[in-house]
């Protein structure tokens, strides 16, 4: 399997790039979001070690099976080469109804098929009320007309 989207980025394909990963993460199918990564794709999440795609499969479904409506916002920060760095906010709920926005910052490298062979994830979470929210759209994609992170202020 190889991406369309394809190092060396330049600013345009690596904001493509970046869309692309919101869009499928935003689809919350594990395996759908596993297919962006190489068979043997290796991550830093948190303090959780992860190698290959069954266990980002396995990861993804039990984030989005504790984390309700989630819905995430990507933004480029920096990228060179074959690398990405992105920060990124996501809102979620748990089964108890508390709301959670979780900001962090993600360094991505790709191989030479714009598949993603190492993910290092910090992520940080902050309680919030459903008031407070700022992601409103339906489920699944992020409507091009939505607000990105540094127009919300986060």
């Amino acid at each position: 399997m190889t991406s369309s989207v394809r190092p060396p980025f330049t600013r345009e394909s690596a904001m493509e790039k970046v869309r692309l990963a919101e869009d499928a993460w935003n689809t919350r199918d594990p395996e759908k979001v596993a297919l962006g990564y190489t068979v043997d794709s290796w991550w830093r999440n948190r303090a959780e070690f992860l190698n290959g795609r069954e266990e980002i499969i396995a990861f993804l479904t039990r984030k989005w099976n504790r984390e309700l409506d989630y819905r995430l916002i990507k933004e480029l920060w920096a990228f060179t080469g074959n690398r990405i760095a992105v920060r990124f906010a996501y809102e979620c709920h748990d089964d108890s109804g508390q709301w959670y926005r979780s900001y962090g910052n993600e360094n991505w490298e790709f191989d030479d098929d714009g598949l993603m062979m190492r993910r290092y994830a910090c992520i940080n979470d902050l309680p919030i009320t459903e008031a407070d929210r700022k992601y409103h759209w339906t489920l699944g994609r992020r409507p091009d007309d939505h607000p990105g992170l540094s127009d919300l202020g986060l």
